[in-house]
Formats: C-alpha cells, sequence, structure tokens
C-alpha cells in the first residue's frame, strides 16, 4: 500500500534526494514556496489538505555561521523558528492521527552540530539540539503506540547550504573556494562532503517497516566521528 509522505523543505538538495527515494509513495515535498513552516496557520491549513500523513520527514532548515559576538536576536530567532519551531508544528500536526491509527514515522533531519557545539554555529547548533530534544520527546510519548520519531544527524552535505558556507568563508578569510572546502572536509573523518542520497537513504530507512523498534534515537553521519 502507498503510503503518504510529507518532507518539508523538499524542493533542493536534501529534502529531493529524501523526495527521490520515497518514488514508489505519495510524496508532497513542500519548498519554502509553499509551505512556510514557521506559519502556525500555513502548517494547519496545509496538513489538513493533505490528510492522512504516515511519513514525515521534518527537513525545511536555515544555517547562517557568525561568530557568537555578531549573532543577531533576528538570526538567533529565524534559526529557532525554522529548525526547532517548524518541525514542533509539522510534527504536532500529523501526531494525533499517527497514534490513532498505531503507525507512523516521523525522521528529523538535524546536524551533528545538533549533538555537539562548533565555533561559529550558536544559532544553528542550539536551533538543531532543540530538534533533537523534540525528536526525543516525541519517542517518549509515542513509545509503544506503533508510531516511532527518530533523526538523522550529518556532517557537512555537498547542498546549495554547504555552498553558502564556502561562500561565505571566501568572503571573510580570502581563501579560495577549493581552499575553503578543503578545511571544511577535514572536519569530518569522512574526508570529503556527503552526498545528498547518503542522507536520503538513513532517513528512508528509518521510516520503513524494518526501523519499527527504533525510537528516539540519532543516525550519525559523519564517518565515524563522533560517538553517541
Amino acid at each position: 500500500m502507498s503510503r503518504v509522505v510529507v518532507i518539508t523543505g523538499g524542493a533542493k538538495g536534501i529534502g529531493k534526494a529524501i523526495a527521490e527515494q520515497f518514488a514508489d509513495d505519495q510524496v508532497h515535498p513542500p519548498g519554502h514556496d509553499e509551505l512556510d513552516v514557521t506559519d502556525e496557520e500555513a502548517v494547519q491549513a496545509f496538513f489538513e489538505r493533505v490528510g492522512r500523513v504516515d511519513v514525515l520527514v521534518n527537513n525545511a532548515g536555515l544555517a547562517v555561521g557568525a561568530p557568537l559576538a555578531h549573532t543577531t536576536l533576528d538570526d538567533w530567532r529565524a534559526h529557532l523558528d525554522v529548525n526547532a519551531t517548524g518541525a514542533f508544528l509539522c510534527t504536532r500536526a500529523v501526531l494525533g492521527g499517527m497514534i490513532e491509527r498505531g503507525d507512523g514515522r516521523i525522521v528529523t533531519v538535524a546536524s551533528v552540530a545538533g549533538l555537539v557545539g562548533a565555533r561559529y554555529t550558536a544559532a544553528y547548533s542550539a536551533s538543531k539540539h532543540a530538534a533533537i530534544g523534540l525528536m526525543r520527546s516525541t519517542a517518549a510519548e509515542v513509545a509503544g503506540t506503533g508510531v516511532t520519531a527518530n533523526a538523522v544527524c550529518p556532517a557537512y552535505v555537498d547542498t546549495d547550504m554547504t555552498r553558502r558556507t564556502i561562500e561565505n568563508i571566501v568572503a571573510k578569510t580570502g581563501r579560495t573556494a577549493d581552499e575553503a572546502q578543503a578545511e571544511i572536509e577535514k572536519m569530518t573523518p569522512l574526508g570529503r562532503l556527503l552526498e545528498p542520497n547518503e542522507v536520503a537513504a538513513a532517513v528512508v530507512f528509518l521510516a520503513s517497516p524494518e526501523a519499527a523498534a527504533i525510537n528516539g534515537q540519532t543516525i550519525v553521519l559523519d564517518g565515524g566521528g563522533l560517538q553517541t
């Protein structure tokens, strides 16, 4: 039976790769233009239109790096709004129906920054920590109901978001784009950027029937550097 899958931020990058791997299902991959996950009324209206949701992937995200002293309150709030509140609003919208049916999968695309701190990522890291905390609390509530909530935590992925990070490094340090990317790649034991399909594969696994016993967990995709 085809499942109904919603992937926020599904128009490009990791979200698009996830949508492609759910090709046999009924997939709704709204980009920001279709769904602003920070807007409570918009979220409610979107999920009312969709109806039953079997799999929710909280993928919509924001990432802007800056030293803590130069992080504005607007930047801080924007990260929390998209990365944490967005996941909360979407999770809340589907949770009741999943519990009632006794089946459902919620997967949050978080980050290794949601498990450890790093320089120049205060707003991003805090928001991803919040998203993981939400996932774990949700998992505790749904334990034994047939619904699961988990997260994937990738290191840097070859997406537009990472390319903007590279451009930011170039602008602020005078390094070349290749030098900036090499610096980022050194931060993971993989020695390279992840491919979106690698993240998508982990999401699809957590959404599968075979992963029914996995709940409240984080799958780290960084090549083995972070042990949780």
